[in-house]
């Protein structure tokens, strides 16, 4: 789990690595559960703009996960990458990669 560096003791946030320290503990569950919220409403792109301004990792994941549920892998691969979640990262690589030999090779 990744958490927020500027406040240790926030382990059940889990952010990526860099997060703007230009925001507070309190402000960042704000705007994360105002993410939540636009989420859940189908407003994706807003809680995308929230959850990348916090560094909310679990909420760009599950925008990472509607991205491939929509069949837009590379727009996909953007959120899990930022979300440090290698776990789903790491198979759309592979995938890319094999393409890019199989073309590469013909």
């Amino acid at each position: 789990m990744l958490t927020d560096k500027s406040n240790p003791g926030n382990g059940f946030i889990k952010t990526t690595e860099i997060s703007p320290q230009t925001l507070s503990s309190s402000q960042k569950v704000l705007l994360n559960r105002r993410g939540n919220e636009f989420f859940n409403a189908g407003n994706v792109e807003a809680a995308k703009r929230i959850f990348m301004a916090t560094g909310y990792s679990d909420g760009l994941t599950r925008v990472g996960d509607y991205y491939a549920g929509q069949n837009r892998e590379l727009d996909a691969l953007k959120m899990y990458w930022l979300a440090h979640n290698r776990r789903k990262f790491e198979p759309i690589i592979k995938n890319i990669s094999g393409l890019i030999s199989a073309v590469i090779e013909k």
